[in-house]
């Protein structure tokens, strides 16, 4: 039957440090097989969140489960189907790949033959059979990522975090890493925290944006960004007069507003604003059809997720604690 239970599940979660709190009452829900994206500037609890999510770090209050698991009363359970990465990848850097993952997995309670079995496992998923017999301190910084996340996956977790697993990389690391995180979602549920927001567009289904300890949006990628799209604007470059198009868009009860201003050559711009966030594209394309006018640009300005996220914590910063 499947399991249609959460991965995660938490509820009401604190934390305190003496003079401040960085996870403030906090409550959410990932279930099996979801790819979130836990965003957050620094400071926003984050890294908190994920030690508390792994058994690293207790909580003040609050609940935590872990496919069913208690984090805070049945830790070992929690810890067996949870591999975590974290920002700094504490690696041995003066042992051989193969070795340390075959350590590594004996410590996470793999017999011999079931850790030689997974290490040949992760090898290959994470594109590392080339370099396992060098010393980890001698590979590159992508590389040593890889191996993080064999070390993460090698005891076959139900739940993969990751913090930051693209830090550092140049832009063709980052991209295999990247396909690699996807790969993981097909059989994994992957938390991903990361301050590359293009990132989480590409791989994420949705979205945990935290700041000053609180959860600011909770929603899956596309409908966040639709919903901050709201004044969302058709840009167009035509060739008409000024009079002709004011006359055209001034009356039509979709539009909220517009803008023309010159571009280059005998073309306008034309920048439009729809009433209820409507995609003004078929209207303007059969408004110029209908006037004769020639269309050299016609697109719709959305919000990025860049954008929703300097929107939220910049709000949640003028407002204070």
């Amino acid at each position: 039957m499947l399991d249609t239970s959460p991965m995660i599940e938490v509820r009401d979660l604190t934390k305190h440090y003496p003079g401040r709190i960085a996870v403030d009452g906090i409550s959410f829900r990932v279930g099996r097989g979801e790819i979130v994206g836990f965003l957050g500037p620094n400071g926003a609890g984050k890294s908190t969140t994920m030690r508390i999510l792994s058994s690293f770090m207790p909580a003040t209050s609050g609940t935590v489960k872990i496919a069913g698991y208690d984090v805070f009363h049945e830790p070992d359970e929690v810890r067996r189907r949870i591999g975590y990465m974290p920002e700094n990848n504490p690696l041995h850097l003066d042992m051989r790949v193969r070795d340390y993952l075959k350590f590594r997995a004996r410590l996470k309670g793999l017999g011999f033959g079931a850790s030689r079995n997974r290490v040949d496992c992760v090898i290959d998923q994470c594109g590392l059979r080339d370099v396992s017999k060098r010393i980890i301190g001698q590979l590159s910084k992508g590389y040593k990522q890889r191996v993080g996340l064999a070390d993460a996956l090698v005891h076959e977790p139900d739940l993969i975090i990751l913090d930051e697993p693209t830090i550092g990389l140049d832009p063709h690391q980052i991209r295999a890493v990247r396909a690699l995180i996807k790969d993981l979602g097909k059989n994994h549920t992957v938390l991903l925290s990361t301050h590359i927001l293009s990132e989480v567009e590409m791989t994420c289904s949705r979205v945990l944006i935290l700041n000053q300890g609180q959860i600011l949006a909770d929603d899956r990628v596309e409908d966040l960004e639709n919903r901050f799209s709201q004044d969302s604007r058709v840009v167009a470059e035509i060739v008409a007069t000024v009079e002709s198009v004011r006359d055209t868009l001034r009356d039509l009860p979709e539009i909220e507003s517009f803008d023309i201003s010159a571009a280059a050559g005998d073309y306008l711009r034309v920048s439009v604003s729809a009433r209820g966030g409507i995609d003004l594209r078929p209207l303007i394309w059969e408004l110029a059809r209908q006037q004769g006018w020639a269309v050299r640009e016609l697109t719709r300005t959305r919000q990025s997720l860049e954008d929703i996220f300097i929107h939220l914590t910049r709000r949640q910063k003028g407002k204070g604690r």
